[in-house]
Parts: structure tokens; sequence; C-alpha cells
């Protein structure tokens, strides 16, 4: 138990910058702002930040609700510790969307959906797809928000609560 309260601290980094810079990637490439960035293809870079992001997040997660298995139930800073476990998960649920959308789109089916729809010649990727562009950047957005979320409730944990902290 004693190291699920250190792993957690340690490892909650990697999803935090991850799925900020990717999001940031995604929506500099969403927006045409790529020429800015020369020699670097930011809908690939987005894609892997955003995935590498999401899958830290899962051991972050995981990491977390074990950690706080032994608090107690009935402490002041309960809310607080349940919206930074809720906007975890909201966060990680936001992106796996996106993730699994953008899988969706280059699948073999909705490239012949698209061809049939006489859309064969337009976007291969769910980034240059203008027809998401809209949904696209509200999930990012809304995800970014729940990032800094997450690690303000995170933050107030340690430094105002002092949870799983030693002194």
């Amino acid at each position: 138990m004693n190291l699920l309260i250190h792993l957690h601290p340690s490892i909650v980094h990697f999803p935090i910058a991850l799925l900020l810079l990717g999001s940031l990637a995604a929506l500099a490439h969403l927006y045409g702002l790529a020429r800015f960035v020369p020699y670097t293809d930011l809908r690939r870079t987005a894609w892997l930040l955003l995935l590498l992001g999401w899958l830290a997040t899962l051991p972050a997660i995981l990491s977390g609700l074990l950690a706080q298995s032994g608090l107690p139930p009935d402490a002041p800073y309960r809310w607080t510790l349940n919206w930074h476990i809720g906007t975890a998960v909201a966060l990680a649920l936001i992106y796996g969307v996106v993730l699994y959308r953008g899988w969706l789109f280059q699948g073999a089916k909705a490239r012949k959906a698209r061809a049939k729809s006489g859309n064969a010649s337009g976007a291969a990727d769910l980034l240059d797809n203008p027809a998401s562009r809209v949904w696209l950047t509200f999930a990012l957005l809304v995800g970014m928000a729940l990032i800094v979320a997450t690690g303000f409730n995170g933050g107030q944990l340690v430094y105002e609560w002092a949870v799983n902290v030693k002194g």
C-alpha cells in the first residue's frame, strides 16, 4: 500500500503532459497552424501523444483509486477527492471517445461508406475532416479543462488537506 501512495503522484504527470500536448497539436492541425511548425506532421504527432496520454491515464487512475482506498470514508476532503476521481474518469472517457472515433474514421467500413456517398476524395483522417472540426474542438477543450480541474483538485488534496503526505 505504501508503494501505491508514492506511485500515483509519480505517474500522473505523464498523462497530463501527453494529453495537453496532444490536444494542442490536434487543435493546431485542425486550424491550419501546422505551417508554423516546419518539418513536423502535427496530425501524426497529435494522435501519438493522445494515445500515449490516454494509455498513461489508466495506470494513473488505477493507482489513485488504490491509494485512496485506505482513506477514511467520512474525511472532510471526501468531496474534493470524489471530484478529483470524477474528473479523471471523465477525461479518460472523453479522450477515449476521440481516439475511438479517430480509429473508426480510418476503418475500412467507414472508407467504404464515404466512397459510397461520393466523398471518396475527402479526408482520410478525422483531424482532416471539416465536418468533425466543431465537435473535436469542443471535446479537446473540455478534455483540457478536465485535466486542469483534475490537477487542481489533486493539488488541493495534497497541499490543503495533506492527503497521503507523510509529515
